[in-house]
């Protein structure tokens, strides 16, 4: 076991976890954790842009942006949050610019900017062009700009650390940060990493979903590890359903294909949007969406001889608007489905895309132990993270502004944090519980497969708790999950070595993703009304008067080492906007 020493630790290389490094190198030292070489970040699966309210192609304001916000977000959003993000976005988007990303441009060399779903002028009135993009690989640009930025700062990267443990201790009745204990993949070694601030940046947890865009890596590590050391997890229960992922395979088209003219249809070639949202028709907000295409599949309007799919159609698109606008989009359909997109329209379903709920934090980044106490020294920014500023539903280009506006204030929350307190002392033994965890799986010699308990959780949350639920199927999530702890305890696995050892890994990582689904249905069974991505069948309306709060779930451990979950709950933060029915 090595012993290393910072001031600010990071886990995490993707967006977030990048921008803040280039803040936090800046005034302390730093060290990167990463569990993927850090431009196989997911940031880089992002597609369609980033929200600003620049106005350089039309009329526009943070405030209209706020709002869309607000209202996207079923009005769970913090507002308070909500206009630090849409007020910061401006300067965020132009810090990029001046780290080198290359945005599409107007004829008159500014930023372009497109429209997006739910991002809406005067308050609702009609689509606005807010969203600044690269093609359609706005996340990859993004990525390759921070990286680029992060090797000009000098910033320390440890890839290919796999962190499995958050190091907190008690001074003074308090607890503290002192740090993470982290498994190298190259060498099967542990290492404590001691640090005076640690952020979390590592992302979602969508890998509980079997038709999902997230990549096989995003399974909650952060989340997970906050969770098992006593740290509450905020409104789990509302995960995002993205409207267009390729049929059966999930993988993502963006929004903005939708933003550049795309029209959802039926078996019919009816454009069913219109009944649904009136007003903006395709480009309201992915809840919506997602429910419209499941409501046209149930009504027997699917495509398709099984009837379970609609058509994204952009054949009324001229072929090289396509091309410079959404080639990567246009190649994954000729790809994946074999499909030429200038003549066919691409086969798609709704995919399980992104977590609102995480950690919970307040507007500086500080991580929260409770509605109100800060954990001194603990940050975390971007999808692991609820700020709330997405609410119950996030708008599209809200998650890359998010990973930047957040990720920067807490890289310099942090390094500040760091600048003025000392390291807290490891506590005893500061690896014990990643070596006991290791060692239980590594000398294992159950019968349970770690892909077989995988994919059974991946059923069952597809087909009880996603786009609609109902208490019998979440009460069926529930028990199923718990019947797979059981199993996970006979897990083993077969590579048995130190080095490279992917198959130990994907051995904890399911253990992450059954503690996050167990949150997650119990949150979802709890919350009795439908609201934002999380909609109950048997309880089909918005509940203000019982439900305008949010979930703060707690792990808690009786005398026996048995765990179970509590849940309390957090008051809105409400600034300008009051609650008003959702239409479009």
């Amino acid at each position: 076991m090595q012993v290393h020493q910072y001031d600010t630790v990071i886990v995490g290389a993707g967006g977030a976890g990048m921008r803040a490094a280039i803040e936090a190198t800046k005034r302390s030292r730093t060290a990167v954790l990463t569990k993927l070489y850090p431009t196989r970040s997911h940031t880089g699966a992002a597609q369609g842009g980033m929200a600003a309210a620049l106005a350089n192609v039309e009329e526009d304001n943070w405030e209209w942006h706020t709002f869309d916000t607000v209202k996207g977000g079923d009005y769970l959003v913090d507002q308070d949050a909500a206009e630090i993000l849409t007020k910061e976005a401006i300067d965020a988007v132009l810090d990029l610019e001046k780290m080198g990303l290359p945005f599409n441009r107007t004829p008159e060399g500014r930023i372009d900017q497109r429209r997006f779903g739910g991002h809406t002028r005067n308050h609702g009135e009609a689509a606005v062009r807010r969203s600044c993009y690269a093609a359609d690989r706005t996340g990859h640009m993004i990525l390759q700009t921070l990286y680029q930025n992060c090797v000009k700062e000098g910033v320390e990267f440890f890839n290919e650390f796999y962190v499995l443990d958050l190091l907190l201790r008690e001074v003074d009745g308090v607890k503290r940060t002192a740090g993470v204990v982290a498994y190298e993949l190259a060498t099967g070694e542990l290492h404590v990493f001691q640090a005076k601030a640690v952020i979390f940046a590592s992302g979602g947890n969508g890998k509980f979903f079997k038709v999902t865009s997230n990549a096989h890596t995003l399974t909650g590590d952060g989340q997970a590890a906050a969770w098992r050391r006593g740290l509450p997890l905020e409104d789990m229960e509302f995960f995002q359903f993205h409207p267009t992922g390729i049929w059966r395979m999930g993988i993502l088209l963006t929004e903005g294909a939708r933003g550049e003219g795309g029209i959802l249809r039926n078996k019919d070639g009816e454009r069913f949007m219109e009944r649904y949202a009136p007003t903006i028709k395709d480009l309201a907000p992915r809840d919506m969406v997602s429910r419209a295409i499941y409501t046209e599949i149930r009504e027997g309007r699917g495509c398709g001889p099984d009837g379970d799919h609609v058509y994204l159609d952009l054949t009324h698109l001229p072929p090289e608007q396509l091309d410079a606008k959404l080639p990567d989009i246009t190649e994954f359909a000729r790809t994946y489905l074999g499909i030429e997109p200038y003549t066919d329209p691409i086969p798609i379903q709704p995919t399980a895309h992104y977590a609102m709920g995480g950690i919970p934090t307040n507007n500086d980044a500080e991580v929260l132990a409770d509605n109100t106490t800060v954990v001194p020294g603990l940050y975390a920014a971007g999808e692991v993270a609820c700020v709330s500023v997405h609410g119950a539903n996030r708008l599209g280009t809200n998650s890359l502004l998010d990973i930047n506006v957040f990720g920067r204030r807490a890289g310099i929350n942090a390094a500040a944090y760091a600048a003025e307190n000392d390291h807290v002392e490891l506590p005893e033994n500061p690896a014990g519980f990643v070596e006991e965890l290791l060692e239980r799986l590594r000398s294992g010699d159950g019968s349970e497969r770690v892909s077989d308990v995988r994919t059974a959780l991946q059923e069952t949350m597809d087909k009880n708790a996603m786009v609609y639920r109902t208490e019998a199927t979440l009460k069926e999530a529930v028990e199923d999950i718990r019947a797979l702890k059981e199993r996970y305890k006979n897990v083993s696995v077969m590579d048995k070595g130190k080095r490279y050892n992917t198959d130990l890994l994907e051995a904890v990582e399911l253990g992450n993703l059954l503690e996050l689904a167990e949150v997650t249905a119990v949150s979802a069974l709890a919350r009795q009304e439908s609201r934002g991505g999380h909609f109950r069948e048997d309880y089909p309306t918005r509940d203000d008067v019982n439900f305008m709060r949010h979930t703060m779930a707690y792990r808690e451990v009786d005398a026996d080492g048995q765990t179970s979950i509590r849940l309390d709950y957090k008051p809105v933060v409400q600034t300008r906007y009051q609650p008003m029915e959702r239409k479009y």
